[in-house]
C-alpha cells in the first residue's frame, strides 16, 4: 500500500496511560468515579487519577504527563534518544517518539540522517496488532540530470516519518517536529558521534562555502562539545510544521528545494518530489515460538537480517555484505503500552552529497547507483506477541554492509541462545553497531531494558 503524505495529520491526542497503583485503596470513591470517567477516554482517567493522587495536572503532549514507566529508547546519537524519551513522557506512542527522534537526528546527526535523505522502519502498534514496514529510502533518479555534478537523491525523510505517524501516532504530528526545530534554533552541543563524522570528511565537506557557513564557518569541522546553531534548518522545519509535509513535496517549499538543489549541483525537480511517496508494506515474517518475528523486505536488507538472525541462533558467523556502502544510523523505541518502532536512516553517503540547499539548512542525500554511490542495506527487526498484544524485541543496526547483521545477530543470540542483551549487542561484527530493546514477559520497567552498542557513541535510556 502506498501512503501519500500530502499535508498535516489529524490530531491523535487520545493520550492513553495508566494511573498510580493503589489509588482506589486510598480513596474509597475512586473506583466508582474512575469507572464512570473511563467511558470518556483514557486521558480523562489520567487527569482524574492525578487529581486524586496528587499527581501532575498536565495534559497529553506536555512533558511529565506520564509518570512511572515510560518505555525504553536506544539511539546512536544521545540527544535524539533524549528527545524520544521526552515524547514518551508527554504521552506519545513509540511511533510519536521515533518520528520526533528522526527529525531530531536531522539536527544532531546530519551526517547520517536528514530532510534530504530517508530510511526504513518497522512499527508494531498494539491497537492494530500488526507489524508494519515503512519504506522511504532516499529516492533514485531516472538518470543523471543535465548539469548535475553531484546528483541528489529525492528527499523522503519527512514523508516517511509522516506515514509512520499517520498509521501509529497519537500526539499531533506538529508536536513531533517541534523538538527538532527548537534544537536547530537554540543550538546543540556537538556530540562525539557527529564530531567523529566531521573529522572523517572535514576537508571535502567544508570546501563547499554554503555547507561551511551552515556549520558555523568551521573550516575543519566542529569538535565534540562545541556549539552549533542551524537557523536556516530551524526555519525549514518550522515551515513543514505549519504548512504541512505536502508543501515540502509539491508546494512553495518544494519549489525552493528545486531552485536551491540546482545551485548545489543536485538538480531535483518538483515533479520528482511530488511523485516520491513512502510505502507501507507487510514485512517478511515467520513464527518464533508463540511470537511473530518481522524484518525489512529483501529489497532493503538483501535478506541479510534474517540470515544473520538464523546464523547467530545456530552459533555460526553472520554474513556481512561486501562492497562500499554509505553510512547509516539507527534507533529503537518502546512505549509502555507494548508498542515499538525500529528505524534505520541514511543519506546514502556520509553527509550525502556534501552540498546544502542554500537558505534551507539541510544537506542533499547522494543519488543511489550513480558513480560510486550505493544505497546501503538497512537493518531492523521486530518480535511481537500478537496474542497478548505486546512487543518482545526491537533491534536495528548501522555499519555499511554490516547493518543487517547488526540488527539480526543480537536478536539471534539473545532470543535463541539466551545471551544477555548487552553481550549480544557487543557481538555484532565490525563495522556494525546495534541498538536493541527487549522485554521478558510483561511490558514493565523490571522486565524491559535497552542497550546501545558500547563501541559506538549512542545512548540507551529507560525511565521510572
Amino acid at each position: 500500500m502506498t501512503i501519500m503524505a500530502a499535508g498535516r495529520s489529524r490530531d491523535h491526542m487520545a493520550g492513553k496511560s495508566g494511573f498510580a497503583r493503589g489509588a482506589t485503596a486510598r480513596h474509597p470513591a475512586a473506583a466508582a468515579l474512575l469507572a464512570l470517567v473511563a467511558l470518556a477516554g483514557c486521558s480523562t482517567v489520567d487527569r482524574v487519577s492525578n487529581a486524586l493522587t496528587g499527581g501532575p495536572s498536565l495534559q497529553p503532549g506536555q512533558q511529565g504527563y506520564v509518570r512511572g514507566f515510560l518505555g525504553n529508547v536506544a539511539a546512536e546519537e544521545p540527544r535524539a534518544a533524549l528527545v524520544a524519551r521526552d515524547i514518551l513522557s508527554a504521552g506519545g506512542s513509540a511511533a510519536d517518539a521515533a518520528v520526533a527522534a528522526g527529525f531530531a537526528l536531522s539536527v544532531t546527526l546530519p551526517s547520517r540522517a536528514g530532510l534530504g535523505g530517508g530510511g526504513a522502519c518497522l512499527g508494531y502498534d498494539p491497537r492494530r496488532n500488526e507489524v508494519e514496514t515503512f519504506l522511504f529510502q532516499p529516492g533514485a533518479r531516472s538518470g543523471v540530470p543535465r548539469g548535475a555534478d553531484r546528483p541528489a537523491a529525492v528527499p523522503m525523510m519527512a514523508r516517511g516519518l509522516f506515514a509512520l505517524h499517520a498509521r501509529q501516532g497519537k500526539l499531533p504530528f506538529e508536536a513531533t517536529i517541534a523538538p527538532a526545530e527548537r534544537l536547530a534554533r537554540l543550538g546543540i552541543t556537538v556530540s562525539r558521534a557527529l564530531a567523529a563524522d566531521f573529522a572523517a570528511v572535514s576537508g571535502p565537506l567544508m570546501a563547499d562555502p554554503v555547507t561551511r557557513a551552515a556549520f558555523d564557518g568551521a573550516r575543519g569541522g566542529l569538535g565534540e562539545g562545541e556549539q552549533l546553531t542551524q537557523p536556516d534548518l530551524a526555519t525549514t522545519l518550522g515551515q513543514i510544521r505549519t504548512a504541512g509535509v505536502g508543501d515540502f513535496h509539491q508546494g512553495g517549499l518544494a519549489r525552493r528545494v528545486e531552485e536551491g538543489s540546482a545551485a548545489a549541483g543536485g538538480f531535483l525537480t518538483v515533479p520528482e518530489m511530488r511523485a516520491a511517496v513512502p510505502q507501507a508494506v507487510t514485512p517478511v515474517q515467520e513464527r518464533l515460538g508463540d511470537d511473530t518475528l518481522a524484518v525489512l523486505p529483501a529489497s532493503v536488507d538483501g535478506g541479510a537480517t534474517l540470515a544473520a538472525f538464523r546464523a547467530a541462533a545456530a552459533g555460526q558467523a553472520a554474513p556481512v555484505a561486501g562492497g562500499s556502502f554509505g553510512a547509516s544510523t539507527s534507533l529503537v523505541v518502546q512505549d509502555r503500552e507494548g508498542g515499538a518502532v525500529a528505524c534505520a536512516f541514511t543519506m546514502n553517503n556520509l553527509f550525502g552529497t556534501g552540498r546544502m540547499v542554500p537558505g534551507m539548512g539541510f544537506l542533499l542525500a547522494a543519488a543511489p547507483n550513480m558513480g560510486s554511490v550505493q544505497a546501503p542495506p538497512l537493518g531492523a527487526i521486530m518480535v511481537a506477541n500478537l496474542s497478548v498484544k505486546a512487543m518482545r524485541y526491537a533491534g536495528a543496526g548501522s555499519g555499511q554492509g554490516a547493518a543487517p547483521a547488526a540488527a539480526g545477530v543480537p536478536a539471534g543470540l539473545h532470543l535463541r541462545r539466551r545471551a544477555p542483551l548487552a553481550q549480544a549487542v557487543a557481538s555484532v561484527p565490525e563495522p556494525g553497531r546495534a541498538v536493541a530493546i527487549t522485554c521478558q514477559g510483561t511490558v514493565t520497567a523490571d522486565r524491559c531494558s535497552a542497550v546501545a552498542d558500547p563501541r559506538g557513541f549512542g545512548l540507551a535510556t529507560g525511565s521510572e
